[in-house]
């Protein structure tokens, strides 16, 4: 058995020690949590579990630099042309770099929505950890049928990536993209295979526009291509997944930055998960989530940090900050944000998200300023940046190296 430690040890469970490692089996799976150093230590370092990333899309990783558009339909519509100019392989590429530079950043696992094959062949050919989310489209009703049919065969070409580190998930994009019909068929199917489902839900004003009153850009581009508009009386965006049967313990919901009180308590009522992208809700002119009352309701709330095309380079302890100031958060709620509570909040907390007998030995080390004592340890790893990190290990097998 191997054994990695530090001068901390930051569990994520509520340890702190000096001198302090782990050990690890033949598997990659943690034995213990020991008050000594080991054959292969970290001066100057944490050792802590690693970051898990609640909201990605890795395959959309070179197109930094397209967020100068404001205007959000249009931006969409933009990222649209974009992805048609790359192949499958070309996703690939781009998602094995994403993954590189998230394995540089601390991340070990990840929940990635994307609508190829690229970010699942990622994983599993770098040996990561994680969900890949397949995405499915069509805003026709009429449509849904065939849709559904094609979907699930690329579900069956696909599952031959999944591994025990690996999950193949289920994701009806967004209400502008996909009919109601098409979102209770996928949850369904969802349901059927047993898989975890994401969807991106309440982001925008243009997203409320279009379910509660039938109008907006969105409303415009589905009349300009003949698309029968959701039947009025509007309903908010999760009570229009509710109405579908989307909403479950196995549904992540993606931004949720438009929710009352309401659509909180039925966030809760259905045990869904929340990933919360601060920087890019910003960014895109979406507001602020109610993270406060997130929290308050008890939900299982995890960190994102969206695409590159949308906030560059991505980060996510610099989400981990942004949720701390806009919720008051102590910086061992917002470290735990961007571990443990995003591994619930993707069903994944049995397994990563903090340092404990049994769980995967997927573990990252932070360098630390001269003189850190214990009361500065949780600050200290929140405000470390990108270029503190050491090395990143996924099932005690190292991943990146500075």
């Amino acid at each position: 058995m191997t054994m990695i430690s530090a001068d901390w040890l930051y569990s994520g469970a509520g340890l702190i020690q000096s001198n302090s490692g782990i050990r690890l089996d033949a598997q990659g799976r943690i034995v213990s949590i020991e008050h000594q150093a080991g054959s292969d230590h970290f001066a100057g370092a944490v050792l802590m579990p690693g970051l898990v990333n609640a909201h990605t899309h890795l395959e959309l990783t070179g197109f930094e630099g397209q967020d100068e558009e404001p205007d959000f339909p249009r931006w969409i519509r933009r990222l649209i042309e974009l992805k048609a100019g790359r192949s499958e392989d070309d996703f690939f590429h781009a998602a094995q770099a994403g993954l590189q530079a998230s394995f540089a950043t601390g991340v070990t696992t990840v929940a990635d929505t994307g609508s190829s094959a690229g970010p699942l062949r990622a994983l599993a050919e770098l040996g990561g950890s994680g969900i890949a989310y397949l995405e499915v489209f069509g805003p026709h009703p009429d449509a849904a049928a065939a849709n559904i049919a094609a979907y699930e065969g690329r579900l069956r070409e696909l599952s031959s990536y999944e591994s025990p580190r690996i999950r193949l998930g289920v994701s009806p994009h967004a209400p502008y993209s996909v009919s109601g019909p098409l979102y209770r068929a996928a949850a369904q199917l969802a349901r059927n295979q047993r898989r975890p489902i994401a969807v991106h839900i309440a982001e925008s004003q243009a997203e409320s526009d279009l379910l509660e009153r039938a109008t907006g850009p969105f409303a415009e581009m589905w009349r300009s291509r003949d698309i029968a508009l959701p039947s009025l009386p509007g309903r908010s965006p999760l009570a229009w997944l509710e109405t579908h049967e989307v909403l479950g313990p196995q549904a992540l919901c993606i931004h949720v930055v438009r929710a009352d009180a309401a659509d909180i308590a039925r966030l809760g009522r259905h045990q869904c998960g929340v990933a919360h992208c601060p920087r890019s809700n910003g960014h895109h002119g979406h507001g602020a989530a109610p993270l406060g009352a997130f929290r308050q309701a008890g939900l299982k709330v995890g960190l994102g940090t969206d695409s590159a095309a949308s906030i560059n380079p991505p980060d996510l302890l610099a989400e981990a900050r942004a949720a701390a100031q806009l919720a008051g958060l102590t910086a061992p709620e917002a470290i735990r944000m961007a571990t443990l509570s995003a591994a619930e909040a993707i069903g994944l907390d049995r397994e990563v998200g903090s340092l404990e007998a049994g769980k995967w030995a997927d573990f990252t080390l932070v360098r630390l300023p001269a003189g850190t004592v214990p009361d500065r340890l949780p600050d200290a790893i929140l405000e470390s940046t990108p270029d503190d990190v050491i090395a990143t290990f996924v099932g005690g097998r190292e991943v990146f190296r500075a």
